[in-house]
């Protein structure tokens, strides 16, 4: 078995673990802090929203010009009196775009570009974009996003408990907040296709999240009949037995948008790439932390405030109290996986949440 697979074998049956839910004052820390970075820029900068929502022009050549890119963009905003973006196509020729351009004002560039590019005005093609149209795609993706969270929180409250629901909401905010942000940041364009990207995002950001809270579900099964952990070590360990997993379905997902980005869109050059694949690259990272620091801990945190779980971890603690107090390491404590010990072949088949019944003798079934 490779290191990492015997990794995770091990953090499933509890034997090695990370205390995430111990140290989520620091996990919350980083994400508030990542969230006003994100926000400041946000504000600072605002968005770079592409043609399709300000509105404007684009002029395509299919023959090669006499100018560079340089010169095509110069030459092109001096024309408009707005920045242009010009691209160069693969036969050669160039692809202008001018954002907040009126009819009249597009026919009088496009006669310019002829003049400085050396190229016939009926060889440039010329199609305008209405801001309402803009308006239009921008209205329809709110509403898709609130109808997505509106049937992700029902989901949840039906499948798991309000809790997880609210926690997978903070979550899912969060990550959508940073990869927002980082555009503000970078100032990447944004189009279409940043808009299904973030969309896309939301769907593997749920599914980490969705995986944490079905082991948390399954391990909290009878946990008040039981003296052995409290909720929150019950949350702790749900995150370590699908840590390895879940570092395995971001790794592989992260690999092809990574190769889009730095590769198609780097070095490659194709900028139409990077609207699309940043927004995938950075809400398939933020969404894998979200699930294992962000959305788990909050629920460990609401739950610990129900009665019945602050009575459970009155016990156990009591009961681990009594046990040190005679000088004795009880196994049901998050130290008792100890490497080589004699318990660790007893524990390592007990299901978390299913404790062994009071007859239970180690050896015998």
């Amino acid at each position: 078995m490779s290191r990492l697979g015997n990794l995770g074998a091990r953090l499933y049956r509890g034997e090695v673990g990370y205390d995430f839910i111990r140290n989520r004052k620091i996990w919350y820390g980083v994400s508030i802090l990542i969230t006003i970075t994100a926000v400041i820029g946000l504000a600072v900068g605002g968005l770079n929203m592409g043609i399709e929502f300000k509105g404007g022009a684009v002029f395509t050549t299919n023959t090669s010009a006499k100018i560079s890119t340089a010169e095509a963009t110069d030459v092109a905003t001096e024309a408009s009196g707005h920045q242009a973006i010009v691209q160069e196509l693969g036969n050669g020729g160039l692809r202008i775009q001018i954002t907040e351009v009126d009819t009249p004002t597009a026919n009088k560039i496009k006669e310019t570009l002829s003049d400085e590019l050396g190229i016939p005005a009926e060889k440039i093609n010329a199609d305008l974009v209405g801001p309402s149209w803009g308006e239009q795609i921008a209205n329809k993706a709110w509403t898709g996003l609130w109808v997505f969270m509106i049937l992700v929180v029902v989901y949840l409250a039906i499948a798991f408990e309000w809790r997880m629901a609210v926690a997978a909401l903070i979550a899912l905010i969060h990550d959508i907040t940073i990869t927002v942000g980082v555009y503000a940041l970078v100032g990447f364009e944004v189009t279409p296709g940043t808009v299904i990207g973030l969309l896309t995002i939301l769907g593997y950001s749920l599914y980490d999240t969705v995986v944490v809270f079905d082991s948390l579900k399954e391990g909290q099964k009878d946990i008040t009949k039981q003296t052995r952990y409290t909720y929150s070590e019950i949350a702790n360990r749900s995150i370590n037995s699908t840590l390895v997993r879940s570092i395995n379905t971001t790794v592989v997902a992260l690999l092809p948008v990574a190769g889009l980005l730095f590769i198609g869109g780097g070095v490659l050059g194709a900028g139409m790439l990077n609207d699309i694949s940043l927004s995938l690259f950075v809400g398939l990272a933020a969404g894998a932390y979200s699930s294992i620091f962000i959305a788990t801990p909050l629920v460990a945190d609401l739950k610990e405030r129900d009665p019945q779980m602050k009575a459970l971890k009155k016990r156990v603690l009591a009961k681990r109290a009594a046990a040190a107090a005679k000088g004795e390491f009880p196994d049901d404590g998050p130290q008792d996986r100890r490497e080589g010990s004699s318990q660790d072949a007893e524990t390592a088949g007990t299901a978390i949440g299913r404790p062994r019944s009071p007859g239970h003798t180690p050896g015998k079934r």
